[in-house]
């Protein structure tokens, strides 16, 4: 591909129109998988992120960016723009005939990939897709010209064996062909080098490309070479609690979170550190330092594909946008009643055999609490520990080294993409749904500081998990099976941490939110379906 210094770019856009093809940015999208919201360094982490960091101080940090609970419904909300349900994830992995339940990518919207494809980018994606599973719903008929992808949610980061009993050997294709993992590859490296072969494809061309680098990296099981998680020996020793509390000062001290912020409470599904063995301390200190091991391990990939971008002369032209698809994960699917027997039958927790092929290790809710420390709970909840996820993005003509407490959503993405790059989104009709999200440009290159009006509504919904956000004001519904007099409502500006229920003091409004949660769950026409096997997956109420 061929890029130019940024006189010659002024020269062409003010002399020759026909040629602004050739200057659009490239993109590179890159999405974490489970990630904790302290774990960067940028983000008041302990664990060791210089290619991350860098990336933050050459552009700008969202310090309160909003996905969804779960990560097929963040990915089908980002390659859409709208809303999960119109998407065809109201449900993750649930697949019916029933509008919004289709567990794939529903045609009444257009992705990402297809939309730039037909814009004049090449488009190309490695990893987790986890929308879809048979052969009309592989990356290759949503606009990716190459692809290799875990169809699953998750998978071994070592071969081939797979983490659901209904999917015993992990299924994997490459543009649109079944392909089987190559042993003994770790993900985190084979997705980077793969991602890097398809771009270095098209070096010579003179089209723009859009990667998107779909890691599995942090997810379970954990899983790394020694050389990573070997750093962190000792570092966690003394317990998720401390760690939890260090890492809320550290953001604190950085400015994310208010000096008068009150560390939430711990979900009483957490066992107090002090209650442990010390074999059980040396062990849950183990799983820690692998989990460390495997996000310094996604940094040092990340800095892998920025080299080669800068050594190809493609950096510069680039938009480069990080971020975790959820918040941090508490599964524990070696102990689930539906997972378990599977998993133990091919895999163990031995010590000794932690952070190999043969381990199934979880990150668990007690270090999950430590990962999202500023917020309320984890991955599977509407609360902020669930949604709230760090986000970077870095680019010509942005502003750099910045950090912005903006209100952002997943659903921003794509209406970003579209406006950095030409690229018109075809007008709604009977069949196509409108973009919900809204451009971030004007506010990446520093000429507004607001992404929505004040009276902005970001509403989500997910096996009965709810969420109404409205400026500073949430409502949220935490407990299952779903019912509306669970609903709670908070000032974020206030309490940050979701302790206090002031729908008692504001019923006003509650009255507001909760019309406006009715009016949603009759557009997107939202059924809280019953669980299937496996589905309530971590539901600690």
């Amino acid at each position: 591909m061929k890029y130019f210094s940024y006189a010659i770019v002024f020269c062409l856009v003010a002399c020759s129109p026909q040629n602004k093809k050739e200057i659009r940015p490239n993109i590179l999208l890159i999405v974490a998988d489970d990630l904790g919201y302290t774990d960067l360094g940028v983000f008041g982490g302990d664990i060791k992120t210089p290619n991350l960091d860098s990336l933050a101080k050459q552009g700008v940090v969202f310090s309160r960016f909003h996905t969804s609970p779960y990560c097929a419904v963040t990915r089908a909300m980002l390659l859409s723009g709208t809303d999960n349900h119109i998407a065809g994830m109201g449900s993750q992995d649930l697949v019916t005939d029933v509008f919004g339940y289709e567990g794939h990518l529903s045609d009444r919207v257009i992705p990402i990939p297809q939309l730039l494809k037909e814009s004049g980018y090449h488009t190309m994606m490695t990893g987790k897709w986890h929308l879809g599973k048979t052969p009309d719903q592989d990356p290759t008929k949503k606009g990716f010209e190459n692809a290799f992808a875990l169809l699953e949610g998750a998978g071994n980061h070592y071969n081939h064996v797979g983490v659901f009993p209904e999917e015993p050997i992990s299924p994997y294709t490459e543009n649109g062909v079944s392909t089987s993992w190559p042993e003994g590859a770790y993900s985190t490296d084979f997705y980077t080098d793969k991602l890097i072969s398809y771009i270095d494809s098209y070096k010579e061309d003179d089209s723009p490309f859009f990667a998107f680098a779909a890691y599995t990296s942090p997810h379970w099981p954990l899983q790394v070479d020694p050389k990573f998680s070997e750093k962190y020996e000792g570092m966690y020793d003394d317990g998720y609690e401390a760690l939890r509390l260090r890492r809320f000062e550290k953001q604190k001290k950085l400015g994310f979170i208010p000096e008068n912020a009150q560390l939430p409470k711990v979900n009483p599904s957490v066992t107090p550190w002090d209650s442990l063995s010390k074999e059980d301390q040396k062990w849950q200190s183990r799983a820690m330092e692998i989990y460390a091991g495997m996000v310094d391990n996604l940094d040092y990939n990340i800095g892998k594909l920025i080299s080669y971008l800068r050594k190809t002369d493609q950096l510069a032209n680039t938009l480069v946008i990080f971020f975790s698809d959820n918040g941090a994960a508490a599964e524990d699917f070696y102990n689930h009643e539906y997972f378990g027997d599977f998993l133990r039958q091919h895999y163990t927790t031995h010590y000794d055999t932690m952070g190999t092929a043969k381990s199934f290790v979880s990150y668990g809710p007690q270090w999950a609490e430590a990962g999202t420390s500023v917020f309320k709970y984890y991955k599977s909840y509407t609360t902020q520990g669930g949604i709230n996820t760090p986000f970077i993005i870095s680019g010509p003509g942005l502003k750099i080294n910045e950090v912005t407490h903006a209100f952002a959503s997943i659903k921003d993405i794509a209406p970003t993409l579209y406006e950095f790059v030409g690229a018109r989104y075809p007008e709604s009709n009977q069949s196509i749904y409108p973009l919900e999200g809204k451009s971030m440009k004007s506010l990446l290159e520093g000429k507004s500081e607001a992404i929505h009006e004040r009276d902005y509504s970001f509403i989500l919904e997910h096996r009965g998990h709810v969420l109404v956000r409205k400026g500073d004001w949430k409502l949220v519904n935490m407990k299952l099976p779903f019912n509306e007099v669970n609903f709670e409502l908070f000032d974020l500006s206030k309490d940050l941490g979701e302790q206090t229920d002031v729908k008692g003091d504001y019923p006003e409004k509650y009255a507001e939110l909760l019309s406006e949660w009715e009016v949603y769950q009759e557009h997107v026409k939202v059924q809280i379906p019953t669980p299937q096997p496996g589905e309530a997956l971590n539901d600690n109420q």
